[in-house]
C-alpha cells in the first residue's frame, strides 16, 4: 500500500439526504462573482498557454484577485441603456520577463477577459458598457523559480516533475450530490445553456437557491430578464412563467420529492418593480462582485458540506494548493463513489504542507457513510487504492486546468 498519508473513517454525522434541512445555491455565469470568477481563470489559462508556447513552462502568475464594480443602468421594454459602465480590474501577478523574453501578460490578459465576456454575456458591449483594466505586478523571485529552473516546471505536454505546495492549505470534496444539489446545478446550466438559446429575453445572471425541508423541495430562481426581448409587463410576466416550468420541468428528472419553484419573488408589477436589465446581468446596476464570493470549485454552495473558502479561480494550476486541493478533491470523490459499490455520502479532505510534494499530502482524510449493510471494512481498501492512484497523478489536474476542461465555479 501506498506511502502517502490517507485515512479512511466512518463519517461522525448523517449523510446529507438524511438532515433535515438542506440548502443549496449556485450563482450563474452572468452574477457579478461569476463574472470576476470565469474573466480571471479565462485571463490564467491564457497566460499558462502562452507561457508553455514561448518558453516551454508555465511561469509564474496570479490572477484570483479581480474585482468588478458595478455600473449604473435605465432599462425599458424594448430596450434601454447602460448610464455608466461596469468596471473590472484584473488584478495579481505575472511572470513578464523570462529568459530573455519579454511577455506582454496584460496585453494577453485583455485579450482573455474580451473574449470570454463575448462569449458568457454578449449583450455586454465591450470597452463601452463594461471597461476592463489590469494591474498585474512582477512575480516575486523565489516563487517564479517554482516554475522554472528545478525540473518542476512543465514542458508543452505538461509538468515533467512534482511541484512542491506553495502553501499549507486544505481542499474539501463530496459526492454524490443529492438531489436538492443536482437540481440546482443543472437548472441553472440548462437555463443558460438550451433555454437561452431559444429564449434570448433570458439573461445569462441566474442565481438559484434549493431548500430541502423534510421531503419537500423549494428552488427559488433570480433570473435578469434583457429588455429588448420583452415588450410589455405582461410578456415580462410570460418570461417569467416560462422560466418556472422549465426550471419545474428539470426539477422533475431529479426527484419524486414534492417541488416548488419561484421565480423573481422580488417583484412588484403594480409598482412596475422587476427584473429588468439591459445586458442581463445585475452588474449593471449596483450589484459588485469578486473572485471566490461566490461557487466552489464543484459549483455549488453547500452549507451542509464542509467547504473551503479558498478562491481557486485564476489560481495558478501547477502549484497552487487552494486551486489544485479543491478539484483533486472532488475528482476523488467522484471516483470513489463511481467505482465502489455501497456508498451513501462521502467526503475528501486533502491538507498541503507548504514545500512537500503535492502528490504527498499532509494528510488525505475521507469520511464516508456506507449503505446499510456494507461495512467500511469491506470497501476500505478500494478506496485507498483509488484515493492514491488519483493522487499519483496528480499533476494531470494541472493539464487539464490549462487545456480549460475543469470548471472552477
Amino acid at each position: 500500500m501506498s506511502e502517502r498519508n490517507i485515512r479512511v473513517e466512518p463519517i461522525d454525522r448523517q449523510a446529507v439526504e438524511d438532515q433535515e434541512v438542506e440548502i443549496v445555491e449556485r450563482k450563474g455565469i452572468g452574477h457579478p462573482d461569476s463574472i470576476c470568477d470565469g474573466v480571471a481563470e479565462s485571463v490564467a489559462g491564457a497566460l499558462a498557454r502562452e507561457y508553455i508556447d514561448r518558453v516551454g513552462e508555465a511561469l509564474h502568475f496570479n490572477t484570483d484577485e479581480t474585482q468588478l464594480v458595478a455600473g449604473e443602468a435605465a432599462p425599458a421594454f424594448g430596450g434601454g441603456e447602460v448610464v455608466d459602465p461596469i468596471y473590472l480590474l484584473i488584478v495579481g501577478r505575472a511572470t513578464k520577463r523570462y529568459d530573455g523574453q519579454t511577455i506582454p501578460a496584460e496585453t494577453i490578459a485583455l485579450r482573455a477577459a474580451r473574449e470570454y465576456l463575448e462569449e458568457t454575456i454578449p449583450q455586454l458591449e465591450f470597452g463601452e458598457e463594461i471597461v476592463v483594466d489590469v494591474k498585474l505586478g512582477e512575480g516575486s523571485g523565489d516563487l517564479q523559480e517554482v516554475f522554472g529552473e528545478d525540473g518542476e516546471g512543465s514542458d508543452a505536454d505538461g509538468p515533467v516533475g512534482v511541484p512542491m505546495a506553495n502553501d499549507t492549505s486544505f481542499g474539501v470534496g463530496h459526492a454524490p450530490l443529492t438531489e436538492t444539489e443536482r437540481i440546482v446545478h443543472d437548472a441553472e446550466s440548462r437555463l443558460n445553456g438550451e433555454f437561452a438559446a431559444e429564449n434570448p429575453y433570458l439573461g445569462p445572471d441566474v442565481k438559484i437557491m434549493g431548500k430541502r425541508e423534510g421531503d419537500e423541495i423549494d428552488v427559488t430562481v433570480a433570473a435578469a430578464m434583457i429588455d429588448e426581448y420583452i415588450a410589455d409587463l405582461d410578456a415580462y410576466a410570460e418570461a417569467v412563467e416560462s422560466v418556472r416550468e422549465f426550471v419545474a420541468e428539470v426539477a422533475s428528472e431529479h426527484t419524486d420529492r414534492d417541488v416548488d419553484v419561484h421565480v423573481n419573488t422580488a417583484d412588484d408589477y403594480e409598482d412596475g418593480s422587476i427584473y429588468l436589465t439591459v445586458t442581463g446581468t445585475s452588474a449593471e446596476q449596483g450589484d459588485d462582485g469578486s473572485v471566490g464570493r461566490g461557487n466552489r470549485a464543484n459549483g455549488l454552495i453547500t452549507p451542509n458540506r464542509s467547504m473551503s473558502m479558498e478562491a481557486t479561480s485564476g489560481k495558478n494550476p501547477v502549484n497552487h494548493i487552494g486551486k489544485i486541493y479543491n478539484l483533486l478533491s472532488t475528482e476523488i470523490a467522484e471516483a470513489v463513489v463511481s467505482e465502489v459499490d455501497g456508498i451513501r455520502d462521502l467526503r475528501v479532505r486533502l491538507l498541503s504542507q507548504i514545500g512537500r510534494p503535492i502528490d504527498q499530502p499532509h494528510v488525505a482524510d475521507v469520511h464516508v457513510v456506507t449503505v446499510d449493510g456494507v461495512d467500511l471494512a469491506d470497501v476500505e481498501d478500494e478506496i485507498e487504492a483509488i484515493v492514491d492512484r488519483e493522487l499519483a497523478d496528480v499533476t494531470g489536474i494541472t493539464r487539464r486546468v490549462i487545456d480549460g476542461e475543469l470548471s472552477t465555479f
